[in-house]
């Protein structure tokens, strides 16, 4: 039996991974951890019974014990807390399902207590893959990619020869503004940005996928987790969701993995690597499949991507801050204080403000995210 801790029990990805472990009954569920959603946690708690769970204030901790004092569970609460979910003694792998880069210590911490880690906590590589993956080597922990995309292409590379890879190709759907111009966009609204057409994701997720800095946050990421330069890293946009990511080899054979868009298959993969389970829900029908259409990139018109690349390219503290701004610029966008346009130019002028760090610490990142906020704060 597998047995597992999950930070962000109560978020898109959270919710996903136990609905896999409901579906399977041979997973443990033995920490859970989630911000504030104390009504659905205690839920989890009621089905699953991990025997540790964590929310991030001790207000709502004290809270949830009330509601869960019939239950035998043990609820802690902030850094501390989320630290000694990732560190639970009885679980195997952490699913970290946390949005931000407050996923760092926590995998740092798994890591250290030699869990697997199933990462679906992009932030996580983008910011502090320098210090992550050494760490992983080091401990013989395994890194197991959540999101689609990377999912895709780690099951691409099974049975091939990473050392033959000649470039990875990430496939990206678009979002719900692909093809549009600057000016067509300048009035957009957090209704019209929150509408992906192929994928349920969480809010800040979605804004990312629409100007298309979450695949920018994806090629980052791919760089730590495959080993690659970003410019092995090739962005394609595949409008229908049908291809979640390829890789080509140095003879020129291209290896995808195709499926319908369900974000269950690369969770589940991740928590039963190597072995593959069946999973319920649509298959794809290449009879009524009309066509798969690709299209490059308008790196001009969407260019927080073209900021992650330069972000990718020099390293360092740099990703960081594209991380930060654009955590903070999305934030402020979804509270209507900032328009739709004006993402990626504030982080155009945090990454041009920043002095960076070559071989940033995980103080220097954290403390770097805090002056990116700050920047911001100050000027808009």
């Amino acid at each position: 039996m597998k047995k597992i801790a999950v930070l962000g029990s109560t978020g898109s990805i959270g919710t996903q991974t136990l609905e896999v472990v409901r579906e399977n009954g041979d997973i443990k569920v033995c920490a859970l951890a989630a911000g504030s959603n104390i009504a659905l946690l205690e839920k989890q708690i009621r089905e699953f019974h991990p025997k540790l769970a964590a929310v991030w204030t001790e207000e709502k901790a004290g809270e949830l014990r009330t509601k869960v004092k019939d239950v035998d569970v043990r609820i802690v609460s902030g850094m501390e807390g989320l630290l000694e979910v990732a560190a639970e003694p009885e679980s195997e792998i952490l699913v970290t399902a946390i949005v931000g880069m407050i996923g760092i210590l926590p995998t740092i911490e798994a890591i250290r207590a030699r869990k697997d880690i199933a990462l679906a906590n992009k932030e996580t590589l983008v910011t502090a893959g320098h210090i992550i993956m050494p760490l992983a080597r080091e401990y013989g922990s395994s890194i197991l990619p959540v999101d689609s995309e990377h999912s895709a292409i780690f099951q691409s590379l099974q049975g091939g020869q990473q050392k033959a890879l000649h470039k990875i190709l990430l496939t990206a759907s678009g979002g719900p503004f692909r093809g549009k111009t600057k000016a067509e966009m300048e009035n957009i609204q957090v209704e019209d940005a929150l509408k992906h057409p192929n994928w349920e994701m969480g809010r800040k997720i979605t804004i990312d996928s629409s100007t298309m800095v979450n695949k920018g946050l994806e090629v980052i990421e791919a760089k730590w987790l495959f080993n690659v330069t970003v410019d092995k890293v090739e962005v394609v946009v595949q409008p229908q969701s049908i291809i979640h990511s390829m890789v080509e080899y140095e003879d020129g054979a291209i290896i995808a993995e195709l499926g319908t868009p369900d974000m269950k298959l690369p969770i589940q993969y991740a928590l039963y690597y190597p072995e593959r389970r069946y999973l319920p829900g649509k298959r794809l029908d290449f009879a009524t499949l009309s066509q798969i259409t690709f299209e490059k990139p308008d790196m001009e018109t969407f260019y927080g991507l073209k900021l992650a690349y330069e972000a990718g390219r020099r390293g360092g503290s740099l990703p960081t801050v594209l991380n930060a701004a654009n955590e903070k610029a999305v934030a402020l966008f979804l509270d209507r204080e900032i328009r739709y346009l004006q993402i990626p130019e504030i982080i155009q002028a945090c990454m041009e403000e920043h002095r960076n760090i070559e071989n940033p610490s995980v103080e220097e990142i954290l403390n770097t995210e805090q002056a990116t906020y700050e920047f911001i704060k100050n000027r808009w």
